[in-house]
């Protein structure tokens, strides 16, 4: 028996008050004696196990969250962008380490806020990474501040306040992702800005200051009567008994009188929300910045957008835009925007084909489910996790072939190792730091005790291997039995509580930056790192898959909007899918790992090229057929992987085949039938799971996401034209799942079910050829049928002269005399082949126009980025998907009688173009 401290009282409180607020499970607060916290039948410790470790510095001593007293005792969320402000990794330093929140780069220091715009990248370490890396332009401050430490006094979503005070000065500053301004608030001294070089002075109007340092422009703004002074280095203002300055960084110098408008508009809230319209098939987002008004009324404020952020939203656009590791950020004027993605569905598994040797696959489970030690020594939070989703994935695949002894031998293994996990006083268990408002699994590994790293990635196998066995068996799932430690260990790795005590809002996710954040304290000067996206993915299906198991439809759409969010930004950013976003001399196509400074082409542990391409994809799980949405970006990472690997994969070839079957199923087979099954799997992978995928893949296609349905548990699958609808439904009673290209499905209770269509025969990744897709053909007109042979039309030149979001000399395509009723949610989509042969500096623009009654007046009109082509003979795909709405005016209705017009033209550039016609182009419109 192991004996412990009492708890605290106040522990047990908190425990009850905070699960009534979530709607996450009773959290068992026990007696204020109890050494266990229960939860259901399981629960957690109050203190960590003999011998174990909590959160510490890098000399091993024990650490607490840096924050102020106006924040003590609040959830901190580490793993995020700024979280070097309050876990002191070096007790040398008691300010921060760099922080990046783009455009803006910061550090706090003695005096202050040292802010910079890094917009040249470095390409360092033998070309293996690209970073901006953070250098300071000036520091925000007062006069005569030179405080001890900064500490955390608030933050949001997505922003932070720091805070400075030396006993005579106190300054708080606020700064976030997306946002060109700082915010200061301060006493006891006058503004202080030391710029890091003589600055140039472009503009001086009293209390607003605009200053060129580092080829950097900014604007200073002090309170109305004040006054900037500039005195070699040193700029100063008397705030004239006011607290508040603020400061900008301007995209050019003629921004000025934009970005003053909104200079005393302070941030003091960011919030997202999110909301899936399954009808639609669809997530929406909506950021939202609250400001209060220092001078004036003016409550507005300018934001920048992420490449992630603004190819799927609507909202308009300025043409402001700035530098970032991230590619472009375009930034809006306004206090929100909205974004909407098409939602990838989630499968347990892939539905059974007869192309599986039914024999073959049985001796593949049996290798695993009759093994010595099925969970091969496993004993951390890591390793454990990764044989519990191993076993996890086998449980549907012995199921839908009948092996019902395989499949019941697996959950029992599963529920024993969760039980196992899940009660105190074991070789294993979570314990609470309630320092920290995080809950701990010990064995620990990776620092996910001492420096809080990973947590979303242990736990998301944990989440995802109880999920099938809620799929099964609904009463061990049940939050009295041991469903509520699932959801305990989902609140600590992402809460979707704002109000919940004991643990902070979605630990690990940073929901502005569309992706997860991996160390807990991000105490780098390259900022805070993700190397393993597929892991906090693998936590995003598991949400999913559990809530969807379970009934719980706040969970389900909490896991729909993380793994919709972070799909995107794998793709820009973990595999710059459309070729914008690293800098032109990083010459490679994935990195391994993102920074809070760029990115790395390398993981943690190893430079072999075979790891760094598959640690983004692994665990493959029915969560994975997100990444089928860029299957050029597939190829081109395994192509790479080749390169650099001196040919095909050999170590984790499992997970390369699995990754390459997404987008050329039948070249991932070739490769599992070379091997014929003689290789060794992946430590968290099997023979079993891999045949099936593979063999699964090659006999009914690669996904295709451009359809989607009204369930977050289904697919498509595409092969030689034909569909394979997938879909699995938890419920107990038989549903029928629509999907977006017309196809429905009729699914049994508590079963998977497929069943097939017809895709448009000349690429299965296109749109059905139904009604509502048109083909532009010679002569202006739009058809439902394709040309036997593509040709193609003259796009004149822009001649010069800039018509970005003006049709000039536009190619225009119509068809008149149509009938269709809207779909709700849908969109305009089109996929348009140009050439712009060898010319230089070209861009194609297209505007889609719907005329609903045929009276000649257009009721919506929609105008798209234009798409800059390169100067390489050969088609090339401008997508609206990719390109993004850039206007949008009006609103769509039924079509009675309506004329649907496509126009084409030159944005930029001198000389003509092509876009190909008849057929390989097409324009698909949200009416059925």
């Amino acid at each position: 028996m192991r004996f412990r401290r009492r708890p605290a009282a106040l522990l047990a409180a908190v425990v009850a008050t905070a699960a009534a607020a979530t709607g996450l499970g009773v959290v068992g607060a026990g007696s204020a004696t109890a050494a266990t916290v229960p939860v259901g039948q399981g629960g957690y410790s109050d203190t960590r196990p003999a011998g174990a470790a909590g959160p510490e510095n890098n000399t091993g001593a024990p650490v607490k969250p840096k924050v102020t007293s106006a924040a003590a005792g609040k959830p901190v969320p580490t793993n995020d962008w700024w979280s070097s402000l309050a876990f002191q990794r070096y007790p040398d330093n008691p300010y921060s380490e760099n922080m990046y929140g783009h455009p803006l780069t910061y550090r706090a220091v003695s005096g202050g806020l040292e802010v910079g715009y890094p917009t040249s990248p470095a390409i360092v370490g033998d070309g293996r990474q690209y970073e901006f890396p953070h250098k300071r332009d000036l520091t925000v401050g007062l006069e005569g501040l030179n405080a001890p430490d900064a500490r955390a006094d608030s933050w949001s979503d997505w922003t932070v306040t720091p805070q400075w005070s030396d006993g005579a000065r106190t300054l708080r500053t606020t700064i976030g992702h997306g946002m060109p301004y700082v915010y200061a608030q301060g006493t006891g001294g006058a503004a202080r800005i030391s710029a890091a070089s003589t600055p140039n002075v472009f503009a001086d109007q009293g209390n607003v200051l605009g200053v060129t340092i580092g080829g950097h422009h900014y604007a200073l703004f002090a309170p109305t009567g004040s006054d900037w002074t500039v005195s070699g280095t040193d700029i100063r203002a008397n705030l004239g008994g006011r607290d508040y300055f603020s400061l900008a960084v301007l995209p050019s110098t003629d921004a000025l009188a934009t970005y003053r408008k909104y200079a005393f508009s302070f941030v003091t809230d960011s919030r997202v929300s999110w909301n899936y319209d399954r009808a639609a098939g669809r997530m929406k987002a909506t950021y939202t910045l609250t400001t209060t008004a220092k001078e004036g009324s003016e409550r507005g404020t300018l934001q920048a957008l992420y490449r992630h952020q603004w190819l799927h939203t609507s909202d308009a656009l300025t043409p402001y835009t700035y530098v970032s590791p991230r590619g472009t950020m375009k930034v809006r004027e306004g206090a929100s925007f909205t974004t909407s993605q098409k939602v990838t569905g989630v499968l347990p598994g892939l539905p059974r084909v007869p192309a599986v040797d039914k024999a073959r696959l049985t001796g593949y489970l049996n290798e695993v489910a009759n093994a010595a030690d099925p969970f091969q020594g496993a004993t951390d939070t890591y390793w454990t996790g990764k044989q519990l989703g191993k076993l996890a994935q086998l449980v549907p695949i012995a199921d839908q072939i009948g092996e019902t002894a395989v499949r019941d031998k697996l959950l029992g293994l599963i529920k024993g190792r969760l039980q196992e996990w899940f009660t105190v006083g074991g070789p294993s268990e979570f314990s609470y730091d309630r320092d920290w408002r995080t809950l701990i699994g010990y064995p620990a590994s990776y620092g996910s005790d001492k420096e809080l790293n990973d947590h979303h990635f242990h736990y998301s196998y944990y989440v995802m291997a109880a999920a099938i066995v809620a799929q099964y068996d609904r009463a061990w799932a049940a939050d009295s039995a041991w469903g509520g430690m699932v959801k305990t260990l989902v609140r600590d790795a992402a809460n979707p509580s704002r109000t919940d005590q004991l643990f902070p809002f979605l630990r690990g996710f940073d929901v502005y930056a569309g992706h997860s954040w991996a160390a807990g304290h991000a105490g780098f000067a390259a900022g805070n790192n993700q190397e393993s996206s597929s892991e906090s993915i693998n936590l995003s299906a598991g949400l999913v898959l559990w809530g969807a198991a379970t009934g719980d439809t706040s969970l389900r759409d909490l896991g729909v909007y993380l793994l919709t969010t972070e799909s995107e930004a794998i793709a820009q950013y973990w595999f710059d899918a459309d070729q914008a976003v690293y800098p032109q001399n990083f010459n490679h196509d994935v990195v391994g790992m993102v920074w809070g400074s760029g990115g790395a082409y390398s993981t943690w542990w190893t430079a072999n090229p075979e790891e760094i391409h598959g640690i983004n994809v692994l665990p493959v799980t029915g969560g994975s057929l997100h990444l089928a949405r860029k299957k050029d970006m597939i190829r081109r990472s395994i192509s790479e992987m080749e390169r650099n690997n001196g040919g095909p994969a050999v170590e984790w070839r499992d997970i390369l085949w699995e990754f390459q079957a997404l987008a050329d199923p039948a070249k991932a087979k070739a490769l599992w039938d070379a091997q014929n099954g003689g290789y060794g799997p992946e430590a968290g992978e099997t023979k079993a799971h891999t045949y099936h995928w593979i063999t699964t893949l090659d006999a009914l296609g690669a996904p295709d996401t451009d359809v989607t349905a009204d369930s977050p548990t289904a697919a498509v699958l595409t092969k030689n034209g034909t569909r394979t609808y997938v879909a699995h439904n938890h419920s107990d009673s038989a549903v029928t799942v629509t999907f977006s290209d017309g196809g429905k499905l009729s699914v049994p209770a508590r079963s998977t079910a497929t069943g097939t269509g017809t895709a448009d025969p000349g690429d299965p990744g296109d749109p059905p050829a139904t009604g509502n897709t048109f083909h532009p053909r010679s002569g202006g007109t739009l058809s439902t049928t394709a040309a036997a042979t593509p040709t193609g039309d003259t796009i004149p030149s822009a001649d010069g002269v800039n018509r970005d979001g003006t049709p000039y000399r536009p190619l225009v395509y119509e068809i008149r005399n149509v009938n269709g009723s809207h779909r709700s949610g849908g969109t305009t989509d089109f996929r348009l082949k140009v050439d712009a042969g060898t010319a230089v500096g070209l861009g194609q623009q297209a505007r889609v126009s719907y005329d609903l009654t045929g009276d000649g007046t257009f009721d919506r009109v929609e105008t798209y980025r234009y798409f800059a082509t390169d100067p390489v003979p050969g088609w090339e795909e401008y997508a609206s998907a990719r390109a993004g709405l850039r206007s949008a005016s009006g609103s769509l209705g039924d079509l009675r009688g309506g004329t649907v017009r496509l126009e084409v033209w030159s944005a930029i550039g001198n000389a003509p173009s092509q876009l190909q016609v008849g057929s390989g182009s097409v324009l698909t419109i949200p009416f059925g």
